[in-house]
């Protein structure tokens, strides 16, 4: 059987745009029936102290009086037009105030990301060097309890100790005032957060390395590579590191909304001014513009990169694309 890529890409853009669509109305709906007063969004403490003729005229100017299918009708028509509204709480575009923050979630999560994969593969293959040894067995021990511990309590573990008690680490923020320029201070302020996320999922794609070497390590091919007297060390790097590379290249792009999740999470602990503590303010707030477009940009993201996994899984291995090994590849 013969695929047409042009089907198959109309039919995966499709879904990606059923998906936006569904996930829009969700979030929509559940923040407008979502107890809580979104003039206080914009208001403040003074929503408190407006007559009800204020707060009638109030509400009828932002669109609070019209029924929700309205509402989120009138939202989408002006989403399409790349318009995703104004936040109530900072009086802007939320496309504007999303930029300013994008930056700093991915200095954290891109950071988090490159060392995950950097460091992981070498603890993975430490582990399946020295299998059922003192090292290997350690490493299990500590890697497990690590990734164990939940983000917020790991975090406020770490502000506690290197904040409060030690005094060498700032427990919060991206960097210090009047210091937005300079890396060095970003750095520090970079380094509990970033242990965080680091620690959380690091021993977790390790573990999967580890057990993915002893699988290979133990194939029919490996007694031939022993016959030929190559030790265990020169095994795994030369021949069981090179099969597992493919798989491992396309859990990297599955890996991301899980890494991406944990990133929302240490910010919002950390006081970290990015897409996660912004996620926070805006659902707590009722700011539900904001929320909207924060939350269809990071379900864009993990569809994208879910869709990115599969379509790599599918050029590595032809027998999960449809049609199976019969089909011919289009792009190779």
């Amino acid at each position: 059987m013969r695929r047409n890529p042009f089907l198959y890409g109309l039919q995966k853009l499709l879904l990606f745009l059923a998906s936006m669509l569904l996930l829009s109305v969700t979030v929509f709906y559940a923040a407008r029936l979502a107890p809580g007063d979104p003039l206080v969004a914009y208001y403040g403490e003074r929503a408190e102290k407006l007559t009800p003729e204020e707060r009638t005229q109030a509400e009828e100017r932002l669109g609070l009086y019209d029924p929700l299918h309205t509402q989120y009708l009138r939202w989408l028509s002006n989403a399409l037009r790349g318009d995703f509204g104004m936040s109530y709480k900072y009086k802007t575009d939320v496309l504007d105030i999303i930029g300013k923050r994008l930056n700093n979630t991915l200095l954290l999560g891109g950071t988090g990301f490159v060392l995950i994969f950097a460091l992981s593969p070498v603890l993975g293959i430490l582990c399946a060097r020295f299998e059922d040894r003192p090292l290997d067995r350690l490493l299990c021990r500590a890697g497990a309890l690590s990734s164990c511990i939940p983000e917020f309590w790991l975090s406020l573990a770490l502000i506690l100790i290197f904040s409060v008690w030690l005094r060498l680490l700032p427990s919060s923020g991206a960097y210090a005032v009047g210091k937005a320029r300079d890396w060095g201070d970003r750095l520090i302020h970079l380094l509990l957060p970033l242990t965080v996320v680091v620690l959380s999922h690091l021993w977790y794609y390790a573990y999967m390395i580890r057990n993915k070497l002893l699988e290979e390590i133990r194939a029919n091919y490996v007694l031939l590579a022993k016959a030929k007297g190559l030790n265990r060390r020169q095994i795994l790097l030369r021949h069981c590191l090179r099969n597992i590379l493919p798989p491992y290249f396309s859990m990297m792009a599955i890996a991301v909304p899980h890494i991406l999740g944990g990133t929302y999470v240490t910010e919002t602990v950390f006081s970290y001014p990015g897409l996660g503590a912004l996620s926070y303010e805006s659902a707590r707030c009722q700011d539900t513009y904001l929320l909207m477009a924060l939350c269809l940009f990071s379900g864009g993201a993990v569809m994208l990169c879910g869709m990115l996994a599969q379509a790599v899984n599918e050029r590595l291995d032809p027998r999960i694309r449809p049609g199976g090994g019969m089909e011919v590849d289009h792009f190779g």
